[in-house]
């Protein structure tokens, strides 16, 4: 299993406080062998979630220029009609994806084209599903432009676990559907900002596969 390179920071100092924890545990003689057992699995357990959180899935390259794939796995949250202030200043349809901390937290361009804009903003940690968390958390924005569909927002917030937000993108750069462009440490949500003539393809409640899942279909233009 391949992990991701922003892992490795927290795995490295997981693993320091494990082991040290452990060497602990053995040097001291007073304490109960089974409760020695038990919270020393529970440190190796703790290391194992992190280990699991970082993991790098495979996943085939799509090639659906009509779709909009997912940007990220976990949960669609939210799917309505609102007015989007930063960028496009008008209404769109948007589809909020819950990532919990055992989901994958790569994230995916959900189409292909050019970036057209990229801002960083920091700000609070509310829960990821708080109707404010879209314009208050800290969040990173990005905006793809389709050489024949134009341009889809899609916007990372950081939740009330996540406290660093990765963006691997700029103004001017190739976005390739279903490539990284980004990842979000721990629990968090990734906002798509659609046409209003999309087409939705998945239900609220519904679980997503990052790079896989269709969320939604750009109208026929042909």
């Amino acid at each position: 299993m391949r992990l991701h390179r922003e892992g490795t920071p927290t795995i490295l100092l997981i693993t320091a406080l494990v082991a040290f924890g452990i060497f602990t545990l053995l040097r001291w003689p007073v304490l109960p062998n089974v409760l020695g057992v038990l919270l020393g699995s529970a440190l190796v357990t703790v290391l194992l979630i992190v280990i699991w959180f970082f993991r790098v899935p495979k996943r085939s390259q799509p090639n659906d220029p009509n779709g909009i794939i997912a940007p990220c796995d976990g949960k669609v949250v939210v799917i309505e009609e609102v007015h989007e202030p930063e960028y496009f200043k008008d209404k769109r349809r948007q589809v909020s994806i819950f990532m919990s901390p055992l989901n994958v937290h790569i994230n995916y361009y959900p189409i292909s084209g050019t970036t057209s804009y990229y801002k960083y903003h920091p700000g609070k940690y509310l829960v990821a599903w708080h109707p404010k968390s879209s314009t208050e958390n800290e969040r990173s924005t990005v905006v793809a432009n389709h050489p024949v569909h134009g341009e889809v927002l899609f916007r990372q917030i950081a939740g009330a676990l996540a406290r660093r937000i990765c963006t691997f993108t700029d103004v001017g750069r190739t976005a390739v559907q279903g490539n990284e462009f980004g990842f979000i440490k721990f629990g968090s949500r990734v906002d798509l900002l659609l046409p209003l003539d999309a087409r939705i393809e998945v239900d609220l409640g519904q679980t997503v596969t990052g790079a896989s899942t269709v969320i939604a279909r750009f109208k026929d233009r042909s």
